[in-house]
């Protein structure tokens, strides 16, 4: 097999990313050579891949869905906002300079370039590249610079998919005007539907599913059912209810609650995704100082905006709850830009985040942090917690250390990284709970310090939970889609003379 496809949405959250990983896992059980693509990708949860560039997170799980070790080549340009009105440009993993949402226009004939060449090489080294798109090509006002829908699907006459969320509502209407408002040339390339998040019966559903054929000419390749055991985060949503993952009853007589703060600019929430895949621990976001009442552990993640982040903690009341957390002896950690707010001042002599000058910051932890203009990347190794452990690091902070501070983390080479000041930890690494051996030491200890009756497994892994859910999604997609006619689209495109909807010249 060889050939491509790109999966649109409806909507931001429609299920693409789930989506092409299931797609990419599903093609990688062939044994077909299938990587992920996304030109343009906007979010704060990043990863540091193996060749030292930084990707949005999902294009890293949607390669391990393909058996591949995160690239560059997956998402060659990654916007991080750090406003509502700006956001930092990352191409081919490296940062090159912030935009507004006007300038960016200016960039977008450059990058156009960009990732279709990046694509073309893509291509020359994988038999099938699966595409996510960006948003919805139903933006019809971003249209004429569009790099990551139809404009790269035009570009590189890529047969497109475009999935609706149903759990939203009005996913009929959804897909028949997303192809309505395009163009006729994009609409050539539209091949088929996909819904997604179905509850109830498939019959009730399929007299529309028929009517919207009849309406534009195009099938619905299937319908991806509600998956309550699915948890796998996709990109930067987090639960309506404010609940990571679904997990196992506890194994003792407690469960271990975790209080993770939503910052306004959190960045990597999903962090905390390996402790929601322990049995017996609770883990949720919360925005109020009240919501931290009981907790066992609250978890501090990373921010991309760490100054504003820490002001708005203590403009919510949320710092006066974390102070009196930790000062009652309650275990606390601080990742990245989390544990940067715990020190004891946050230095931006260059005006990296914020304007210049010195912030103070919460003082739990006996060390100040100090910006750099060029941001730290990398994929360390060390020990912590008397484990063995592995992380990516992506921050502009560097860490100076108070004498009397104990290490999180040492590395081989004996360096050491963040703080253990018993009930209050922090660590500039992302991933670190990810390890199994870290992660139980630390739930131990945290149960120790609250007097829980609580349990830890020595069995769970959370790669292999990992992999069981990509399994998931490439169940899903093998039983609910119509795979033999992907296989068809990927390798001859879209077919001709499909029906431009509406018909051309109605008003």
């Amino acid at each position: 097999m060889h050939g491509a496809l790109l999966v649109a949405g409806t909507t931001s959250d429609a299920g693409k990313s789930v989506l092409v990983a299931g797609l990419c896992r599903w093609l990688h059980r062939q044994g077909v050579d299938v990587a992920p693509f996304k030109a343009q990708n906007m979010s704060n949860n990043s990863v540091v891949t193996t060749d030292g560039g930084e990707i949005g997170r999902a294009q890293a799980l949607q390669a391990a869905a393909c058996g591949l070790a995160p690239s560059v080549a997956f998402n060659p340009v990654l916007l991080k906002p750090g406003s509502d009105r700006t956001s930092q440009v990352v191409v081919h993993g490296r940062v090159d300079g912030s935009v507004t949402a006007l300038s960016y226009r200016e960039r977008k004939a450059a990058l156009l370039e960009v990732v279709t060449q990046t694509l073309t090489d893509l291509r020359a080294r994988h038999d099938v590249v699966i595409c996510e798109g960006a948003g919805s090509p139903a933006e019809i006002n971003l249209r004429a610079t569009d790099i990551a829908n139809m404009g790269l699907a035009r570009a590189a006459d890529l047969p497109t998919l475009v999935v609706g969320d149903i759990d939203r509502g009005g996913v009929l209407a959804h897909l028949f005007g997303t192809l309505a408002v395009l163009e006729p040339e994009d609409q050539a390339l539209i091949a088929g539907f996909v819904v997604n998040k179905f509850r109830g019966d498939p019959a009730l559903l399929e007299p529309g599913l028929a009517q919207l054929e009849r309406l534009t000419g195009r099938p619905t390749l299937g319908t991806i059912p509600f998956a309550p055991e699915l948890w796998i985060d996709a990109e930067d949503s987090l639960g309506h209810d404010g609940a990571v993952g679904r997990p196992a009853a506890p194994l003792g007589a407690d469960w271990l609650r975790v209080a993770v703060v939503r910052l306004p600019r959190v960045s990597n929430g999903t962090d905390v995704d390996a402790l929601a895949a322990e049995p017996g621990v609770s883990v949720r976001y919360v925005t109020a100082p009240g919501e931290l009442t009981g907790a066992d552990l609250v978890v501090l993640p990373g921010s991309k905006t760490t100054v504003s982040d820490l002001a708005w903690l203590r403009e919510t009341g949320l710092a006066d709850a974390v102070l009196a957390h930790a000062r009652a002896g309650r275990t606390t950690l601080g990742i990245c830009g989390g544990y940067q707010m715990l020190g004891r001042a946050v230095d931006d002599p260059h005006g990296v985040e914020a304007a210049p000058g010195r912030h103070a910051g919460l003082g739990l932890l006996d060390v100040d942090v100090v910006f750099d203009p060029d941001k730290h990347l990398g994929n360390p190794a060390g020990t912590a917690l008397g484990e063995t452990v592995e992380g990516y690091e992506i921050h502009h902070g560097r860490e100076v250390r108070g004498h009397g501070s104990a290490p999180l983390v040492t590395l081989a080479d004996g360096t050491p990284e963040g703080v253990d000041a018993g009930a209050v930890l922090g660590t500039h690494w992302h991933g670190l709970l990810e390890n199994d051996g870290f992660r139980r030491r630390l739930l131990e200890r945290v149960a120790t310090t609250t007097g829980r009756a609580f349990r830890v497994s020595t069995t769970t892994s959370f790669a292999a939970a990992r992999a069981a859910q990509l399994d998931l999604l490439a169940d899903l997609v093998e039983s609910h889609l119509d795979t033999a006619a992907l296989e068809h689209l990927i390798e001859h495109g879209a077919p001709s003379g499909l029906r431009t909807v509406p018909p051309a010249g109605a008003p």
